[in-house]
């Protein structure tokens, strides 16, 4: 009997098995991944595309396909809910008049439809009101709609003119601005908000926040959105800040001319503020409506001279993508993507007209995302070559060992060595494995690295009135664009040039002007900081800050702070790899790889961190090269005595000799 039962189990198990792999194998072997779900009854079938689909999908679905258990394709049609393109047009007429507490706008819409807002214009500075909004149908009947809705403009340029209210057909809108707190401002027009017809849906993403950096100004956010391809419609900031007002931009990075730069997507405020006698309003969501096609997402918070904001949390809205089917009959679906080369899909779904677009979605259970059995993974990266051509480095003057400590995508960021001896737009880096060349990507970050010099103040004898800061840096020719400063003076008006002197061939001594700006402080109005702009890459590694102080007494500076502008590069290397990245050719010309295919998956990878050791020295520099900016001429005087010493001697030869007188 239990011979019997152990034949029947194994007899199970080997149908199951047999039934696995035949369905398995019936899986088309050109799509990497795969996701299944069950559908219980036959009929129209609309299902929400999971996160891990759009994933690992091309941008635009292309490689989407949808088979029935037994491997056969099924035609779908892809929806992307986005909302609809609301009205928005100058009201119709515009009325502003004063009394002693308010400013008061009547204006007639002009839009036969529901409204939900209304965005003031007006030229006025940093200022904060608190606005009351009335309805009416007439003119004259009026209906309170909203109250303590707070407009402001900053002078660092944050604002919000924008006022809100529930939906509703209004012919005419008063709005009342409450004056009682502060000087009543200037209002130049209006534009009045459609509502929406029918609310989008939205569904919450999870974001991590991967580096958190502080540059002048500014908080600067790298968010991992967990997936690529995602149509985000707002980033939502969480924060426990009580009262702030601040603007805030979204980037992506962005592959430009072999390198990878970061664009700007969107902008718009955060604010918690709060109007004597007005309850606390708030706006803490920043609207996109983009599809963002990479795994990071830069989040730019502008402080002003404002302590950084303390964010807890960062969340993300995202539009769903549905995709609908006809299911023939009840049983097992799959999901495919993860094809690079194949043809979008054509299907003739004319027949089933708007019902695909109208269904309502179906509440299934879709499978985690697994490798299809049938599809030969590849490694990480596959197509991205880890060594490239031979390279001849003997015109290279440095190099430094790249340190590795896993497999898979490298990221490097290039310190003060590089920055001073590569090239300007670094067409010099180069990374080798033994004599070939390792494939590489410049991303070029917004991120600012903070650099402290020497300073000591001089004065000038010649010109007493004049205060002079003499600023050394560790290198020269770095790649600086801010300098900042402070000064516990309390009252002053200044302008402040920065420069370095040269030197040119000859050796005769000239300026180079790096930037200037204006600088004013009052008791009320106190800078906390200086912050001057670079207008050109320095040369040296001496910078003269000067300021006319005219017949008032010379200001104090102190705390200087240089910034530069962080830049890495993105490899693949295994760990065993002896790598080295040289700098220092200043003729070679910018390299170029095929990485243009791969971008997205080495940006998409989770990026280890490499660093460099020491600097090496290949070849001493000729001593023309050798030469510190500002103090050149060595080649000009040198040739110059040898010249003159020439032209003695053959003077001297031409010149008749003195015959000695006859004796007497």
């Amino acid at each position: 009997m239990k011979t019997n039962r152990d034949f029947l189990a194994k007899l199970i198990c080997g149908v199951a098995l047999v039934c696995g792999v035949t369905a398995n194998a019936a899986l088309p072997s050109e799509w990497q991944h795969t996701q299944q779900f069950d559908v219980s009854a036959p009929g129209l079938v609309k299902i929400s595309l999971p996160v891990e689909a759009l994933d690992t999908a091309r941008p635009a679905l292309e490689d989407l396909r949808l088979c029935d258990n037994a491997g056969n394709e099924l035609p779908f049609l892809i929806t992307r809910p986005v909302p609809s393109s609301k009205a928005v047009q100058s009201a119709k007429s515009f009325q502003v008049s004063l009394n002693a507490a308010a400013t008061v706008i009547t204006l007639e819409t002009g839009l036969a439809q529901p409204l939900d807002g209304v965005t003031l214009e007006t030229p006025a500075m940093n200022f904060i009101k608190a606005v009351r909004v009335e309805g009416s149908a007439d003119g004259q009947n009026w209906l309170r709609l909203a109250q303590g809705q707070p407009i402001f403009r900053q002078l660092y340029g944050a604002g919000q003119l924008h006022v809100s209210f529930p939906a509703g057909e209004w012919r005419w809108l008063r709005l009342t601005i409450d004056d009682q707190r502060s000087q009543p401002v200037p209002f130049t027009g209006a534009r009045v908000h459609a509502a929406d017809v029918e609310a989008t849906p939205i569904e919450l993403q999870t974001v991590t926040i991967t580096e958190r950096n502080e540059n002048p100004g500014e908080t600067r956010f790298t968010l991992n959105l967990g997936a690529a391809n995602l149509d985000v419609a707002s980033i939502k900031i969480e924060t426990d800040e009580p009262l702030f007002t601040r603007a805030v931009t979204v980037a992506v990075p962005q592959v430009s001319e072999d390198a990878i730069r970061e664009q700007t997507i969107g902008q718009g405020v955060i604010y918690r503020v709060a109007i004597e006698g007005q309850p606390v309003s708030e706006n803490l969501s920043v609207p996109l409506e983009k599809q963002v096609r990479s795994h990071e997402l830069f989040l730019s918070i502008t402080n002003g001279d404002s302590p950084p904001l303390p964010v807890s949390a960062v969340r993300v809205e995202r539009r769903p993508v549905y995709l609908v089917f006809m299911a023939r009959q009840a049983g097992t679906f799959h999901l495919l993507t993860g094809n690079k080369s194949c043809a979008a899909p054509r299907y003739d779904l004319a027949a089933l007209g708007a019902d695909l677009k109208n269904a309502a979605v179906t509440p299934l259970k879709i499978s985690a995302l697994v490798d299809n059995p049938n599809f030969h993974a590849p490694e990480a990266l596959a197509g991205l070559e880890v060594t490239g051509t031979a390279l001849d480095v003997s015109a290279w003057k440095f190099r430094k060992p790249v340190n590795i400590s896993s497999a898979g995508a490298q990221q490097i960021e290039l310190d003060l060595d590089v920055l001073a001896h590569a090239q300007p737009g670094f067409a010099d880096l180069r990374v080798l494995h033994g004599s070939n060349q390792v494939p590489y990507i410049i991303q070029r970050t917004s991120i600012s690295r903070a650099l402290t010099p020497t300073v000591s103040a001089t004065n000038n004898s010649k010109d007493p009135k004049l205060s002079r800061w003499i600023i050394q840096l560790p290198r020269a020719s770095l790649p600086l664009t801010r300098l900042t400063c402070v000064s516990p003076t309390p009252l002053f008006e200044r302008s402040l040039s920065l420069y370095e002197e040269l030197a040119d061939e000859r050796g005769d001594k000239y300026r180079h002007e790096l930037g200037s700006a204006s600088w004013t402080q009052t008791p009320e109005h106190k800078s906390k900081e200086f912050a001057l702009n670079f207008d050109s890459a320095p040369q040296s590694d001496t910078f003269f800050l000067e300021t006319e102080n005219d017949d008032n007494p010379p200001i104090e500076l102190g705390k200087f702070t240089t910034f530069y502008p962080a830049t890495r590069i993105l490899f693949k290397a295994k760990p065993d790899d002896e790598l080295f990245l040289y700098y220092g050719n200043q003729r070679v010309a910018p390299s170029r790889y095929d990485l243009s295919l791969v971008t997205g998956e080495l940006l998409a990878a989770d990026k280890k961190i490499a660093t460099l050791s020491g600097e090496q020295q290949l070849k001493k520099s000729s001593w023309r090269e050798n030469e510190v900016p500002g103090k050149g001429g060595i080649v000009f005087w040198g040739i110059l005595a040898v010249v003159v010493v020439g032209l003695l001697i053959i003077i001297s030869r031409l010149l008749p000799k003195s015959q000695t007188p006859p004796a007497q």
